[in-house]
């Protein structure tokens, strides 16, 4: 993927971790940083990214390995990738990162991953519109300012949600941006604790504040593409609207930045399951690397393909383990399975057999997996 453009479709490619140097960190807003990594030389290649795609960190916080994803919020240029952390409530890694990580620390960076990318082939005349609430701001900057800076005649329309202006994430880059696209980036900040001067822009986006907004501000009927980034409750919202006025679901694309409330725990990945000889049990075959290797599952213990195959094999990838971000990813080459939840694939990929490995359940008593697929 070297040599890539900002947009296209984007090719998914097994991540794998390379420790980076932190370069910079830049605080956003009281409680959000921007983190930004060294790429060497030797490593462009395994960095070159599209816009709105994302890395998963990695380290040891109390001895524990912690990871998350963070979407790489600049454009993409050779030498560095950037990321926003916004700090979560009883969040371990993203506290971390704001109060104990500094330039020149080394952290570990998978390679970028995800498909919240544009599928324009051309941007001559196009118009994109974005709408994100909080953290959610992240990818759609580099997505922006790709799309502005790809043809003098494209166009971006970004709705950004808040709190209140202290909350918001950016906010000069979102001036300045606004600045040297004038005619062609329409931003509207929607602040729900704070009054503006327009009351279509003051209040909690709810269904009718959507609908109203839409028609007002954004123009469906003239959109080519939409991204939707932010918590479940506003992205289905807006899935939901869109698709009730008559948008193809094909034209929009969405990210969640998080599926369950504040401070809750991540799903465990790798936790102990014991073997008991006397029980039933499913086998899990995978392959990754070109190395296959098995495991053997207690059907009691209900646990995904992930967290068995962390018991034999620490390699295997993933970041989010809330079927999310989709770095771990395998088509089901044999055997059957239920996958809890699916926010990363693309229904061509479920058509084609792939599976988030978090999420998916043996049904069967062998299941067989390519990581390599």
């Amino acid at each position: 993927m070297s040599g890539l453009a900002g947009t296209g479709a984007a090719v998914r490619r097994r991540g794998r971790f390379h420790t980076l140097a932190v370069t910079a960190v830049r605080p956003l807003t009281d409680d959000a940083v921007e983190v930004t990594f060294r790429v060497p030389d030797d490593l462009h290649g395994e960095f070159d990214y599209f816009a709105g795609q994302h890395v998963a960190l990695r380290t040891r916080l109390d001895g524990q390995e912690v990871r998350r994803s963070y979407s790489l919020c600049r454009p993409p240029s050779p030498g560095s990738v950037s990321v926003a952390i916004k700090r979560d409530l009883g969040g371990r890694f993203s506290t971390w990162a704001q109060t104990e990580l500094h330039p020149g620390d080394e952290i570990d960076v998978m390679s970028p991953q995800g498909t919240f990318t544009s599928g324009l082939a051309d941007l001559e005349g196009a118009h994109v519109a974005g709408i994100a609430a909080g953290s959610g701001i992240t990818p759609l900057m580099a997505l922006a300012a790709t799309v502005l800076a790809g043809s003098e005649t494209s166009r971006f329309t970004l709705v950004f949600t808040n709190r209140s202006t202290p909350d918001v994430m950016f906010l000069e880059e979102l001036a300045d941006l606004k600045d040297r696209y004038p005619t062609r980036l329409a931003l509207h900040h929607v602040l729900s604790r704070e009054q503006r001067s327009a009351p279509l822009l003051s209040g909690r986006i709810d269904e009718a504040r959507l609908r109203r907004i839409l028609d007002a501000l954004v123009l469906p009927e003239t959109v080519d593409e939409w991204f939707l980034c932010g918590p479940f409750d506003l992205v289905q919202l807006c899935r939901d609207t869109l698709a009730d006025i008559g948008v193809d679901a094909a034209h929009v694309r969405f990210e969640l930045f998080t599926t369950g409330e504040p401070g809750s725990e991540r799903p465990d990945s790798g936790r102990p399951v014991v073997v008991r000889a006397d029980e039933p049990v499913r086998q899990i075959e995978f392959s990754l690397d070109g190395q296959s290797s098995t495991v053997e599952s207690p059907v009691s213990a209900h646990e995904s393909i992930l967290n068995a195959a962390l018991r034999v094999r620490g390699d295997v990838p993933f970041a989010c383990s809330g079927g999310v971000c989709g770095t771990c990813r395998a088509r089901l080459v044999t055997g059957a399975v239920t996958m809890t939840e699916n926010y990363a694939l693309e229904p061509d990929e479920l058509e084609r057999g792939y599976v988030l490995t978090c999420q998916s359940h043996p049904t069967t008593d062998r299941v067989v997996v390519d990581y390599d697929g």
